[in-house]
């Protein structure tokens, strides 16, 4: 093992705790969306503002987890305000309807996604990134999409329940990943 190990050790136990309990939250939060997201209704608005902020609480934890390795602490700052802003942009949009809610949360997946493709290159060392690589990747794609979805017919707040639980299911595998980095191989 190199002098690093045990910061590395550390760095990848708590982001494999922190990524079960994302996996946690969105598998819930998506089923919730699943339930009431058909229409927009003050319980839906809701459910649509926890989410960013449930992230930007994520990359705070995730910051004070990982500073002492020096592992993207600026862009984990730049995932926090973006987080907050889309949690901002969801609230005010709520009162024009889903098309505008699409876009927001399209335009924070995008930027969000690139974020979190950028730390996971730059975290690639710890094990378990290639996923957080992919999922950030598809987050920009994804993006887009709900920002095109948003002026047609398709318009729906329900896949965002999906993009939910897909970004969970990415986050479980990369904490499973994270396993031999935890065990020091």
């Amino acid at each position: 093992m190199s002098a690093a190990s045990p910061t590395i050790t550390g760095v990848a136990t708590s982001l494999r705790t922190l990524y079960f309990v994302r996996f946690g939250f969105a598998v819930v939060w998506a089923a919730l969306v699943f339930a009431v997201g058909s229409s927009l209704s003050p319980l839906t608005t809701v459910l649509l503002v926890v989410y960013p902020l449930f992230d930007a609480a994520a990359a705070i934890v995730d910051l004070r987890s990982t500073r002492a390795a020096g592992s993207s602490v600026f862009l984990l700052y730049v995932n926090m305000a973006l987080s907050i802003a889309a949690a901002v942009g969801l609230a005010l949009a709520a009162t024009s309807g889903t098309p505008a809610l699409l876009r927001v949360w399209g335009a924070w997946a995008l930027t969000a996604g690139l974020v979190q493709f950028i730390v996971g290159l730059r975290r690639r060392a710890l094990g378990g990134q290639w996923v957080m690589i992919i999922s950030g990747g598809l987050s920009v794609f994804v993006g887009g999409a709900f920002i095109a979805m948003s002026s047609g017919d398709a318009a729906s707040l329900a896949n965002l329940g999906g993009y939910a639980a897909l970004g969970g299911v990415f986050f479980l595998i990369s904490a499973l990943r994270l396993r031999r980095a935890v065990k020091g191989l």
